[in-house]
Parts: C-alpha cells; structure tokens; sequence
C-alpha cells in the first residue's frame, strides 16, 4: 500500500486524497471536522468496531459528503495517525522555541508531549492500531519524530550540551520510548477516586523522568578533563 503524497507532505487538508483536487476553506474545515470525529470513533470503538456511518454521524455531515475527502475507512484512519503526528510534533516544537540548552529543550519537549497526551489519549490507541492496520504509516509516524530528534541531539553533541558517546538515532529512540510509556502509564492508565484520567502528568513523575535523562544526556568528561 503506497500513503498518497498529500498525507506526506505540505499541510493537511491542503488535498482531497479521494479526488486528489485542492480543498477550499470550506472544504478545509469539513475535513477537520470529519478527521476530529473519526480521532473519537476510532479511540472509543477500535478500528474493526468503526465505521464511516459513525464517523459521519458524529461529525455531523452526510455519508456522501465523506466521499469528497476520503475513498474508505482506511484512508482516512491512515490521515488520521498522520494528522496526530503533525499536531504532537507542533505541540513539542512550540514548547521547545526558545530553550537555551538541549537540556532545556528536552524537558519543554516532554512537557508539549504530555500536555498533547493528556488532550487526545486516542493517539496511543490509533498509533497502536496502525500497526496492524497500516505498518507502513506506523513506521512514517515514528520516523518522522525520531529524525527531527536525532538532528537536535547532533546539533547539541557538536554544541557539546550532550555526550557526544552516544549515537543520536540509538539515544532519539530510546527517548521516544521512554516517553510515550511514561505517559502510557501514568497518565492513559492513571485514575483518581471518581475514575478520571489526570490532565497532567504527576510533577514528581515528570521530575524523576527528567532527572534519568539529565544524567544519560549530560557530557562525560574523558580523561585529561576534556568533555
């Protein structure tokens, strides 16, 4: 299965992927809301249990209005884990502006992530799902946030603000790693005494996380004292 071009490239929406035709404004706005519904449909029932009735009932629009954005239920699932991916990496950039070190940079990085967590738990269940639905956009959505992490920590190893031992891809996944099962469980898992899901993540939790990755980050010196 080849992802359509638009789903890869420039902003969503910019394209129809069932006419492969520009999208007006208005045309804009009616995707948004279909991709917004289908974020909940498929977050509640699971891919399989979905269905584009679902979807259009909850967003409100007409089953052949679907039709002018979207050609199945795949398509616009796989538009869905990349509309995600381009919502979560614009919340860590956002955080990140203006971090003076990549330490810095890290903990504002985590902190847009797991504010972005904690707004849509359904990217762990879609992301999870896209594995066996469509591998191929599972891997686009991991990548895509590894390589834009793997060129800050070079950036920073060269800058010296991390140890330039470490292997930038091996260490930008291993990150990304802990992160997403930091916020797998403590804040898709966690529950206070009503049963609600916290809105943030535990501050001491999010302390410890960041004090072990301080210490895995921060420059060794070698011997004869240089970093």
């Amino acid at each position: 299965m080849t992802i359509p071009d638009e789903l890869i490239g420039g902003e969503p929406g910019s394209v129809s992927s069932a006419t492969g035709r520009p999208l007006t404004k208005r045309g804009e706005a009616t995707r948004r809301r279909l991709l917004e519904a289908a974020e909940v449909v498929f977050a509640e029932q699971g891919y399989h249990e979905a269905s584009i009735v679902k979807i259009t009932e909850r967003a409100g629009i007409g089953l052949g209005t679907f039709y002018l954005y979207f050609d199945s239920k795949q398509s616009i699932f796989e538009a869905l884990v990349i509309d995600l991916n381009r919502r979560v990496r614009h919340s860590m950039s956002e955080a990140m502006a203006g971090a003076s070190s990549r330490l810095e940079a890290e903990r504002a990085g985590f902190t847009g992530f797991f504010h972005f967590t904690a707004e849509h738990p359904a990217l762990y269940r879609v992301v999870r799902e896209a594995e066996f639905v469509s591998p191929e956009t599972l891997r686009l959505h991991y990548t895509r946030i590894v390589e834009g992490y793997e060129a800050g920590l070079s950036a920073a190893q060269t800058a010296g603000d991390v140890d330039r031992a470490l292997d930038p891809e091996v260490t930008a996944w291993a990150l990304m790693g802990m992160g997403e099962l930091i916020g797998m469980r403590f804040l898709l898992w966690e529950r206070d005494a009503q049963g609600k899901p916290p809105s943030v993540l535990d501050p001491k939790v999010f302390d410890d996380m960041m004090r072990f990755i301080d210490n895995a980050l921060a420059p060794r010196r070698e011997q004869g004292g240089k970093p």
